[in-house]
């Protein structure tokens, strides 16, 4: 593989410019006097680490394909039935679908990707195939959550497929909503994180459930994840109820999930709630973001980039200032890095050359602007398009 320099280029976090040099598909060095067979030119462009999907659900998309109106009603049990009885009817899971949009996905200078897979006696584990298939053949990193979307212990015969997706080789088990969908939080809760001990599996369970509620559910993922010695392998995604509840409840569980060492991802979906942030930020929870449903059933946004999706996290939080605005391309990178655990990660030398080259003066504006990429580079090789 021939050394590539990237000349004048700006990396995220440095204070001047910098070379960046890469070799057999690692950064081998950032500084001056640097020497390559091949250059390219990068002066006063912004460098970002290639970009973390942290929650969306390929298996559903129905991106490339013909557009399809959306016909649920605004009710989340509409959007359910509607998702179940059409899903046949347009072919999902699509391999070609899945492709299409990871294409995209990577022509925005994403690296990683965290999906949440239908599993289900429905579907059996026909999307956990499916996704592994397109991964395959786009050459995209791809992380799946055996995601059982209709409840586990109200839809028989889901624990054991999910216990079977972990057997294939899907790396996290996901949960959904313990007592407003299974009704059963202490059952659900010891169930996911029983397969995900004896399996070796991350967690990353969607957490709808609101006020003191979903509050009471996150303690007792804060409890599960230090008795199995989980911490930095638990994720709870969307977390509403983190926006519904008194700022003193906020602090409390925020200081005991950073101890516990479990993650929140977020994406700031329509008028749904979004969790705090900057207060998760400063008590040191990781926080990573991801665009949800793109294009499916469930709804038809989503463009598969992410650094207009950190946009809306930005928008949706509130933040104006330059240093907040951060904290959303934060969560679109390092955070989504840390909870996924993806060794290697960064702008420092020795970490894999994914990196993401914009026309932005600084990470706010690259925010905000989500402008064209100039340069994508994913393990050293630099994309076409």
């Amino acid at each position: 593989m021939t050394d590539v320099l990237l000349r004048g280029g700006r990396p995220w976090g440095l204070d001047s410019p910098a070379d960046i040099l890469v070799r057999d598909g690692r950064i081998a060095g950032i500084g001056p006097g640097l020497t390559a067979g091949r250059v390219v030119d990068i002066e006063g462009r912004l460098v970002l680490p290639g970009l973390v999907e942290a929650h969306c659900h390929l298996d559903k998309t129905l991106y490339g394909g013909p557009w399809v109106p959306h016909s649920a009603d605004d009710t989340l049990a509409g959007r359910i039935a509607n998702d179940l009885a059409r899903r046949g009817e347009l072919g999902v899971p699509s391999v070609e679908r899945v492709s299409a949009l990871l294409r995209t996905m990577r022509s925005y200078g994403t690296a990683h990707v965290r999906t949440h897979t239908d599993v289900d006696p429905g579907v059996g584990l026909r999307g956990v195939e499916a996704v592994m298939e397109a991964a395959e053949a786009t050459g995209m990193d791809v992380q799946q959550v055996a995601f059982p979307q209709h409840g586990i212990l109200t839809n028989p015969g889901t624990a054991e497929l999910l216990e079977e997706a972990l057997k294939s080789g899907v790396a996290a088990i996901g949960g959904l909503d313990p007592a407003g969908v299974d009704r059963d939080p202490l059952r659900h809760l010891d169930l996911v994180f029983d397969l995900a001990s004896r399996y070796g599996a991350s967690v990353d369970i969607h957490l709808h459930d609101g006020g003191t509620l979903g509050a009471w559910e996150l303690e007792l993922i804060i409890e599960r994840t230090k008795a199995l010695g989980l911490g930095g392998r638990v994720t709870v995604s969307h977390a509403y109820a983190f926006g519904q509840i008194d700022a003193s409840t906020q602090d409390r569980l925020a200081e005991g999930m950073a101890e516990a060492g479990v993650a929140v991802a977020t994406a700031a979906v329509y008028s749904f709630p979004v969790p705090p942030i900057k207060k998760l930020r400063a008590a040191g929870v990781v926080v990573a973001c991801g665009h949800d449903g793109i294009r499916d059933l469930w709804g038809p946004y989503g463009s598969g980039d992410m650094l207009e999706r950190a946009m809306h996290v930005a928008y949706r939080s509130t933040f104006r200032r330059d240093e907040d605005i951060e904290l959303a391309l934060e969560a679109a990178t390092y955070g989504g890095a840390r909870a996924l655990g993806l060794p290697g990660y960064g702008l420092a030398e020795g970490d894999r050359a994914d990196l993401v080259v914009v026309p932005a003066g600084s990470a706010a504006e690259a925010v905000v602007t989500h402008p064209p990429r100039t340069l994508v580079m994913l393990g050293g090789v630099v994309q076409d398009g």
